[in-house]
Parts: C-alpha cells; structure tokens; sequence
C-alpha cells in the first residue's frame, strides 16, 4: 500500500508542467511541438500537422512570419520593456495612434494589458468608474448573454454564462451578474426591453461577444440582433461593452464583428491576434465620451489599473508589424475575400455532415467553421486521428471546430476538412 501511494506521489512530483483545461490524471500525452512555420506545426517526430485552430485563433498571418519575427528582434537589440507608469515609448504610441485610426467612431483611446481576460476586467472596471465618476455609483452589474465566455479572471467569469461554461463551480464566489438569453423574436425583444427598464440603475452596461461567441462551441448569432441589441442598450442609458478578442481583425471578413452591424461600442476589448500569434497582448479602447468621464482634476477620477507588462515594447513591435502586414500585403484588400473563400470550402465540405444522424448542425462564419454533434467528443480517440490526418484538432465538448489562419492555403484548408 505505502509502495503504490509512494509511486504515485513520485508520479505526481513529475507532472512539473500543469497544462490549462486538463484534467492531468486522466488527459493523453500532450503533441510535442518544436517548431512552426506559415500553416503548420512540426512535432519532435518530424511530423507536421496543420494548425486548423491558429494557435487558439491567433496567427493571422500563419506561424512565423519574418516580419514578425523581424519586429521583435529588432526590438529586442533596443527596448525589451519599460514600464509605462509615467514613461511611454515609441511602439505603444504608434500602435495607439494606428488603432485610433483604424478603428470607427471615436474609439480612439487604447489602454493596453498582458491578456484577453484583462482586458475584459479593464472594461468592466472602466465602466463602474465611468458612472461613480459622474455621481452614480449604484451601477456596479453587468448585463451579460447566456452561451458567454469572456475570460478565466474573476470579473470576466461573472459575465460568463453561469450554467453552460466551465466556470459553473464557481457560483457563489464571483460577482453576481444578470445573464439573459438574446432576443429572437418581437415577444422577445420587448421581454429585453422590459427588464433593462427594471435593472438599468444598478446596471453600467450590457457586455457581448458580436456574432460568434467562440469558447462556448462558436455559436452565432445574426447583425441584425446585434443591432438591436446595441439600440435597447443605449436607449436604457447603459454602455455597450463589445469583447471582440475572438472576432477582431477580419476574422469574420470585417475589421470587426460589429461592422457588420454598423455599430460602434462604448468600450471595445481586443487581443489574441493583436500581435499576429506571437507575444501577448490586450487593448481596452474607450469611446471619447467614456475617456472624458476619468479626465479631471481630480486624481481619484482616474483610472487606477496598470498590469506590469502594460504596452510591452517587444508586444507592441509585434502588433505594429501585424498591421504592418494588414496594410502592406495585399490583406486588407484581399481579406474579405480570403476569408470569404474560408466560408465557401467550410460549407462545400462540411454541410454534407448535417445529413448524418450523430450530427446535430454545421456552423460556418467567415473563419469560424464548426460542427455540432449529439454526443461529446473524446479527445484520447482523437489522438491517434489527428496524427494519422496531420491536423491539429481540440472539440469544445461536442462542437468540433477550425478557426484556420487567414494565409491558409486552399490545398491546406482541404487537407484540414477532409
């Protein structure tokens, strides 16, 4: 007995690396990547594998691209990173300047972080300040959608779905939000329109993911309900609070998913392929109207928030030559149509699937391509699959999905779907 619980204990001292969304004792051995370039990951076999998820939809421009890398070692030799309480440098002010300009309305002002989820938390934090600045501190709740995934930090949890998302077991220590199904129909809407009427005073705003919302198995919804949406928000008084870290930069073949709907938020969350899949970085962008509400004389209407790796110089250097590539290679121009393209080939091989009695819907958007099947999948029988198909696959419980590079190649994106 004391032989078997000292053999797991020495097991168990071995597990140095604790993989996230894993359950370690039970979960397969991990793929051993080495290397990566454009589409694909080289694992220490030698084989390669497509990458059909981008790297958890990050690599825009496929792995290793030499402008990027390019950026940052150039980088590197200068200003690995400076803090940027009361110092700022050349990258953070150009992509801050870039991002204004790229970005509608007067979504101008870009705070920067280290994640996705910070930038979540940044915005949620902006918008309670926002209104005990302007003398109502009672709006300290969030307005947030079933099917929601917004990030692992505690604020960001709360404003995830709180039944259908992993962070369920943590009822009862995240801040209480108020979770409502989007509207489908008139019977629906007015059901929206009544309840924002009810709670808007404790509200500060209504937080979406536009068109796709990605970890909770890419469920979409249509421009049309965003829209509506974003009218019944602004006409209760409350801000719109739109977390595109998983639609931004023509992933849906538009700058942002919101363009598809005309609308402009009041706070805008951005990451994953900031960078173009290479360091990590976040953006919280403010409208004009939210800045002015923290620029005072007063120093505690300021925004007391600054991650240690804020706007790190070598992040920055990446999403400036990111951008770089959007306006220099014939992206910008193009990408609708490479991404449209993406769309087509997901349709043409994937809807075929909805036939099969196991399969209960085919989901194709822009770069999102997913299906929906009765039963979960077990990643374990994945394993032998992925290496036998060399491509890279993870389901979200029972939605298989890709979410490819927006460089894949068609002979690429055919061997992925296959």
């Amino acid at each position: 007995m004391n032989q078997s619980h000292d053999a797991e204990r020495e097991r168990l001292e071995d597990l140095t690396l604790w993989r996230p969304y894993c359950q370690m004792k039970t979960a397969g051995e991990p793929l051993h990547v080495v290397a990566a370039e454009g589409s694909w990951l080289e694992l220490d076999s030698g084989q390669r594998i497509i990458d059909s998820l981008s790297s958890w939809w990050t690599v825009c421009h496929g792995h290793r691209h030499p402008h990027l890398v390019g950026s940052i070692v150039e980088q590197a030799h200068l200003l690995p990173h400076v803090m940027l309480g009361g110092i700022d440098h050349p990258q953070a002010v150009r992509l801050a300047d870039r991002l204004a300009a790229l970005m509608p309305g007067s979504l101008n002002h870009s705070f920067f972080c280290d994640s996705g989820s910070v930038a979540v938390e940044v915005a949620m934090k902006m918008a309670v300040q926002f209104w005990m600045n302007r003398g109502e501190p009672a709006r300290k709740r969030f307005i947030c959608l079933r099917h929601s995934y917004h990030g692992d930090t505690s604020g960001a949890m709360s404003v995830c779905d709180p039944d259908d998302s992993m962070h369920r077991h943590f009822r009862g220590f995240l801040l209480e939000q108020y979770p409502r199904e989007l509207p489908v129909d008139e019977m629906g809407w007015s059901a929206f329109a009544d309840f924002l009427s009810t709670v808007g005073g404790q509200c500060a705003g209504v937080i979406v993911e536009p068109l796709v919302q990605c970890a909770t198995g890419m469920r979409f919804h249509s421009p049309d309900q965003l829209q509506r949406l974003a009218e019944l928000t602004r006409a209760a008084g409350l801000l719109l609070i739109a977390d595109e870290i998983g639609t931004r930069f023509w992933r849906t073949g538009k700058l942002l998913a919101c363009d598809w709907a005309g609308v402009v938020p009041d706070i805008l969350c951005l990451g994953k392929s900031l960078t173009g899949g290479t360091l990590s970085l976040a953006v919280t962008m403010a409208t004009t109207d939210v800045f002015a509400a923290f620029y005072s004389d007063h120093t505690d209407d300021a925004l007391m928030h600054g991650p240690t790796y804020m706007g790190n110089p070598l992040s920055c250097a990446a999403a400036n030559a990111s951008l770089d590539l959007f306006e220099r290679e014939p992206v910008i121009d193009g990408v609708a149509e490479r991404v449209a393209a993406i769309e087509r080939m997901g349709r043409e091989r994937l809807e075929p699937l909805a036939a099969l009695e196991h399969v209960r819907e085919v989901r194709c958007r822009g770069g999102f391509l997913a299906v929906e099947t009765e039963k979960p999948f077990d990643r374990k029988r994945l394993a032998p699959l992925i290496l036998e198909h060399s491509v890279w696959l993870r389901p979200i419980g029972n939605v298989m999905y890709a979410v490819p590079p927006l460089t894949i190649s068609p002979d690429e994106l055919r061997l992925a779907l296959r």
